[in-house]
């Protein structure tokens, strides 16, 4: 496809060049890439040819400067087609947020341009899904760089991406609980290992990464020594967790629709009746469906609270995403079970929606901690204690 990057796209224009590149390159390439398990490069490269991948981006730096909701509609779209390509873009839209509010400008400007995929790399095998707790250190050289040291446990297009937004402990021992940075790909001490092969989202380059003596720049801090998990809180988590439930959103949402064409579609040769003219089959789709415009409905009211700082927007942040990843699972699982043995077929494309829905609640931070979250800031308690910040 042929650049129609635009820093000036409206509401409008991005969602006709989102069809586009869906309806040319996503959607007949979604079977494939779960299949295969490979990484969506000619649909990822096909939205930064055209713009989508700097949406997110500030206008300054040629971005197209749209707010959350907007992307989170470009998420939405994109897992009801493919998941591990919404999967991707979702991390790269999460990262950019940090990228933006303390990366480089020239890093800033590629992105905007669509020429500079980023991911987040927070998760360690040390702490796992306790991603507020890293293990990996940074050190301080005698000729001024910095040493990082890590084994991350899972990367969203490891190996894919052109930069990471790494996750350290604090140069200073007492600064505070994390630091960040901003980790270019070409890195040397940087490798990914293994494939990866799992249930779900089987594009999405999810792998493990090693900094061993990667030398970093210390202007690849970013924000203050100590204060990552403030922005992490602060500016990755909301972008994070949002853009979560509009990808279980977009799952649920594709699922309902497909369930409701086969029970349409189908009819039992011995009767002439569709499977929709049973009423419990009629009361089986009704409830999926209320249960998934339940979600977008919570969504777009967690996208108002925070448009207009509203006292509960962080408390709606933390439940969207517990909410959206119980509510995929059910509807999922529902419409595999409306649609009976034709949806163990790969055909309908229900079962991998299935699949690609169950990551929802194992993804950091899972949906047990965001209950524990909830529950913290309902009865007036800090988000993690003490010990852990």
């Amino acid at each position: 496809m042929t650049s129609t990057v635009d820093s000036h796209q409206s509401t409008a224009d991005v969602t006709e060049a989102l069809g586009t590149v869906i309806d040319e390159v996503i959607r007949p390439q979604a079977a494939s890439i779960d299949r295969e398990g490979v990484f969506p490069r000619e649909g990822v490269d096909a939205l930064g040819a055209a713009g989508l991948l700097g949406q997110a981006s500030s206008p300054e730096v040629g971005g197209g400067g749209h707010g959350m909701r907007t992307i989170a509609g470009v998420v939405e779209r994109l897992a009801a087609e493919c998941g591990s390509t919404a999967m991707v873009v979702l991390m790269h839209y999460a990262a950019t947020a940090v990228i933006e509010a303390h990366g480089p400008r020239d890093v800033r400007a590629a992105i905007a341009t669509g020429r500079h995929l980023t991911t987040l790399a927070f998760s360690e095998y040390g702490s796992r899904s306790h991603f507020w707790s890293p293990t990996g250190t940074a050190t301080r050289t005698d000729d001024g760089s910095v040493r990082l040291d890590a084994r991350k446990s899972w990367v969203t297009s490891a190996g894919e991406a052109t930069s990471y937004v790494w996750s350290s402990l604090p140069l200073s021992g007492d600064a505070g609980p994390m630091t960040l940075w901003l980790v270019e790909a070409d890195s040397a001490g940087l490798t990914v290992s293994g494939g990866f092969d799992g249930l779900g989202l089987r594009g999405n380059g999810s792998r493990p990464m090693t900094a061993d003596g990667l030398l970093v720049p210390s202007t690849a801090m970013m924000a203050a020594d100590g204060a990552g998990l403030d922005t992490a809180l602060g500016a990755v988590l909301p972008w994070f967790l949002v853009l979560n439930a509009a990808f279980c959103l977009g799952l649920a949402d594709s699922a309902v629709a497909e369930a409701g064409r086969h029970l349409t579609a189908t009819t039992l040769a011995h009767t002439g009746a569709a499977l929709r003219d049973a009423p419990v089959t009629r009361r089986d789709f009704a409830r999926l469906m209320i249960r998934t415009d339940a979600l977008r409905a919570f969504l777009g009211d967690t996208l108002t609270a925070l448009e207009t700082g509203r006292a509960d927007a962080m408390l709606r942040v933390l439940q969207v995403k517990a909410l959206a990843g119980e509510t995929v699972a059910e509807v999922t699982d529902g419409a595999m079970q409306l649609c009976g043995g034709s949806a163990f077929r790969r055909e309908l494309g229900l079962e991998r929606r299935f699949r690609d829905s169950r990551a929802a609640r194992v993804m950091a931070p899972t949906t047990d901690a965001l209950l524990d979250f909830v529950g913290r800031v309902a009865t007036g308690l800090p988000l993690l204690d003490e010990a852990n910040r």
